[in-house]
């Protein structure tokens, strides 16, 4: 029996999640799937084309310090951010 619901490579290793792709009603929920599938010290790149600070709320609601918030790019148009598993 696998104990492990996923694989994982490497404990530094970088996902990326590209949201503009996501219909935005399945938006949030397949973001919260996919920091809830990260383990300490895995990050999730995040892309999006605009600020997402209701979702930085969400997460912050919901995660508290357990899942860290560093923007890599912030221009219009151009949002970058790691989300890092702590």
């Amino acid at each position: 029996m696998n104990t492990h619901p996923h694989l994982h490579l490497r404990q530094d290793m970088i996902y990326p999640f590209d949201a503009r792709g996501i219909a935005k009603r399945f938006r949030h929920a397949a973001i919260f799937g996919a920091l809830d599938a990260l383990t300490p010290g895995e990050r999730m790149r995040f892309v999006n084309d605009h600020d997402p600070l209701p979702l930085l709320d969400q997460l912050r609601n919901r995660y508290g310090d357990a899942v860290a918030i560093e923007y890599l790019q912030r221009d219009p148009g151009a949002i970058v951010i790691d989300f890092i598993r702590n």
